[in-house]
């Protein structure tokens, strides 16, 4: 009971903020949606379910693509691989265990998968609420090894040059050996503010750096073989008078276009640093709780409001903004082809024109929040909702 308390404090800021951000306790009502004429048509390929999905963890489980495979994981411990282009069920695997500390005739849990699946080769790997990383066989699912980590891993693990490189909530980064999951290095960053935006940004790795945002503003770049760090930036400060206002989070996405780094902040700014030296190459004021995507020389980003931007990605500044989506809190933003792709907390899905922001095409998967990044392979888009419905729909995009 001692122990549950004292856990109540942290548990309870992330899972405000969580709320907030996803629209379950909106201040501000979401913007009706306006009728538009089509100018994409959207055809689904099929529609599936994996367990509770992410369930009421407040996290962004998404989908992985190897080689024809779709994989998915959920908080209730089920993983599956998936024929992309039909859906079919290729492999699905239950980790249970029976009651409570492994006794009684109720089943629960004891797999929370959060962060992942990553898949690489044929190995795939999978963080979880538990604190543990599996490193498993990607044709069937049998796990090869499991290792402890010391909190929740509710971000997809990285797998480059046989290490599998996790991050846990309580700020550290582990690198570990991709064939036996024995850890290599850890890097601890220390202090990690009490209130924060729930969720961690995904590790980004390239060139045998671990690039990642952390709680309190900073973009860091770690050395991939030591985990020693390069260098880091700050981009948000935290100012402001109440706790609210202070949060900082730069644990957005990550994006990465020749040595140009892309990164926003809570409360912060989107900047282009680049990536060898971690000088900035540009900055501006934009904040954002799910960062940008690269289209070419544009980047494509969502505000702390909801509202669509474009922007020029030499130097920063405004190509157009699309603000019909304001407070319907969208999923980060993928490009397919010529359309920005969002999700909403609603579960609609909506393509955007990158010459001008306007509305192209839309469709619903379901009535529940889309808060993972949809997932874009050629012409079709993998979307899934936080109740573990995917449907993969395809748009053809033209000449």
């Amino acid at each position: 009971m001692l122990l549950l308390l004292a856990t109540l404090p942290a548990f309870t800021g992330c899972s405000l903020i969580s709320k907030i951000i996803s629209g379950k306790d909106n201040v501000q009502p979401p913007r009706e949606l306006t009728k538009f004429v089509p100018s994409a048509q959207v055809q689904r390929l099929w529609k599936d379910s994996i367990g509770d999905g992410s369930g009421r963890s407040g996290i962004r489980l998404a989908p992985a693509y190897a080689d024809g495979k779709l994989y998915v994981a959920s908080v209730d411990g089920k993983l599956a691989a998936l024929d992309a282009a039909t859906g079919k069920t290729i492999w699905r695997d239950d980790t249970r265990t029976q009651g409570w500390f492994g006794f009684g005739h109720k089943r629960y849990a004891d797999a929370l998968y959060a962060g992942g699946p990553t898949v690489s080769g044929d190995l795939l790997a999978v963080g979880t609420l538990d604190g543990h990383v599996y490193g498993m066989d990607a044709a069937t699912g049998k796990q090869r090894w499991a290792a402890e980590v010391s909190d929740e891993v509710v971000s997809p693990p990285v797998i480059d040059n046989g290490v599998v490189y996790a991050r846990t909530n309580d700020g550290r980064i582990y690198a570990l050996d991709a064939a036996t999951g024995q850890r290599k290095w850890v890097n601890d960053q220390a202090n990690v503010p009490l209130l924060s935006l729930r969720g961690n940004g995904p590790l980004l790795v390239a060139h045998g750096v671990v690039f990642f945002g952390s709680d309190d503003g900073k973009i860091v770049a770690l050395r991939g073989d030591t985990g020693s760090a390069q260098w880091q930036q700050t981009i948000a400060k935290g100012e402001g008078r109440s706790d609210i206002e202070k949060l900082n989070d730069a644990d957005d996405m990550l994006q990465l276009d020749g040595d140009a780094l892309y990164a926003t902040a809570y409360h912060g700014q989107l900047v282009s640093i680049d990536a060898p030296t971690g000088k900035v190459n540009w900055n501006r004021p934009f904040s954002s709780y799910v960062g940008v995507a690269v289209a070419d020389k544009q980047l494509v980003g969502v505000d702390d409001q909801s509202q669509v931007w474009a922007f020029d990605a030499g130097s920063g500044s405004d190509m157009w903004k699309q603000d019909a989506l304001q407070y319907r809190w969208l999923s980060p933003p993928a490009v397919q082809g010529r359309y920005v792709v969002v999700g909403d907390l609603e579960g609609y899905v909506h393509w955007l024109n990158l010459k001008d922001g306007s509305f192209a095409a839309r469709t619903r998967l379901s009535k529940d929040a889309i808060r993972a990044r949809p997932l874009v392979v050629g012409d079709t888009v993998f979307v899934e909702d936080e109740s573990g419905n995917i449907a993969a729909y395809r748009v053809p995009t033209p000449p």
